[in-house]
């Protein structure tokens, strides 16, 4: 290296698939997350059965969350995502609908950030419980920007009704339902 400090910065995903074989296709989103290089997947929720939210005629959901270190910048990483849906055939068509796979940047550091591409955190994560239930799972006492509350009383006050413990992850890379 020649001298500089990289800066490694703290983000998390929510991963979402509801098509096909949608464990495989989160196995291969996260994989494909490791492959992007500068990045370090540090813990991984247990994977959750959901319902559909929004567009409500479409199979049911695999969730989780994932914390992970990098060196990108938010909107690299926006990029990275946006990427890996494509390469694992994510087509754009039904606002909501059914997709093979789906990565959303929840937070970035301690970051806000209202941009046409990207805002952070999630707009609509406060009010999804296939959201806050695995993410509370990876980091209850997490404080969300903006809100000055924790993940864990944002989850008390919403209903987690139709989010399902799926497989269980003890929530460290490197175990749990992904054979990594």
């Amino acid at each position: 290296m020649n001298g500089r400090t990289l800066r490694k910065n703290t983000a998390y995903l929510s991963l979402g698939s509801n098509m096909d074989d949608r464990l495989d296709y989160l196995r291969r989103a996260l994989a494909k997350l490791r492959d992007a290089g500068k990045i370090r997947l540090t813990k991984i929720s247990s994977v959750y059965e959901t319902d559909p939210v929004g567009y409500t005629e479409q199979g049911k959901f695999l969730n989780l969350a994932v914390k992970l270190e990098t060196e990108w910048s938010p909107f690299d990483l926006l990029d990275i995502c946006q990427r890996i849906e494509q390469q694992l055939g994510r087509k754009r068509i039904i606002r909501w609908g059914p997709r093979t796979v789906d990565l959303d940047i929840l937070l970035y550091n301690r970051e806000q950030i209202d941009s046409e591409r990207l805002t952070i955190p999630h707009p609509r994560m406060l009010e999804r419980a296939f959201v806050l239930v695995p993410l509370a799972e990876i980091d209850p006492d997490l404080v969300i920007p903006g809100t000055g509350k924790t993940v864990k009383t944002h989850l008390q006050s919403i209903s987690d009704e139709g989010v399902i413990l799926w497989k269980k992850n003890i929530g460290e890379e490197g175990s749990g339902p992904f054979g990594n």
